[in-house]
């Protein structure tokens, strides 16, 4: 991760929203968006993805949760999704270590970032059940893999949604 961006809760620190940007976006304008719609009792937390080569953008480099190679099924390799999704995890862990239990914690993401936070999320241990998942103009990563890789994590409540222009 190359950068968070917080926004700290304005009363008693009750809960907390983490939400992972898109390829080549960075925490910080969604960090400006959710200043714009932020609850008091809320922390938001937007990371910036490390800086790296995308097979898909020619290698060009940009902030990327995990390279991708083709825009179609299997075209991630497995071991980078499951590394973004230990930094995801961590941030949870971190989370409840200060005190929010994981049913007070929302993980969302745009783009690949939503990819990456329904991947985190329903792939987390059973003690990080989270309280909801925001996917916004996504897909799940390593599709084939479900419904068996969410055994231990399938309560969370999950709002997918995806326009056309």
């Amino acid at each position: 991760m190359s950068g968070l961006f917080t926004i700290a809760a304005k009363a008693k620190h009750t809960a907390t929203v983490i939400f992972l940007h898109g390829l080549g976006d960075t925490g910080y304008g969604w960090s400006l968006a959710m200043e714009q719609i932020q609850s008091p009792h809320i922390k938001y937390l937007c990371p910036t993805a490390k800086i790296m080569p995308v097979s898909l953008n020619a290698g060009a480099r940009m902030p990327s949760w995990f390279d991708i190679y083709q825009l179609s099924e299997g075209s991630l390799l497995e071991s980078g999704i499951e590394e973004a999704a230990k930094l995801v995890h961590g941030m949870i862990e971190d989370e409840v270590s200060h005190g929010i239990t994981s049913k007070r914690i929302v993980l969302g993401g745009f783009s690949q970032g939503g990819s990456l936070a329904l991947y985190s999320a329903l792939t987390a241990e059973r003690h990080l059940c989270l309280s909801g998942i925001l996917a916004l103009s996504t897909f799940l990563p390593l599709a084939s893999s479900f419904p068996q890789a969410a055994s231990n994590n399938t309560d969370s409540p999950i709002l997918q949604m995806h326009g056309v222009a």
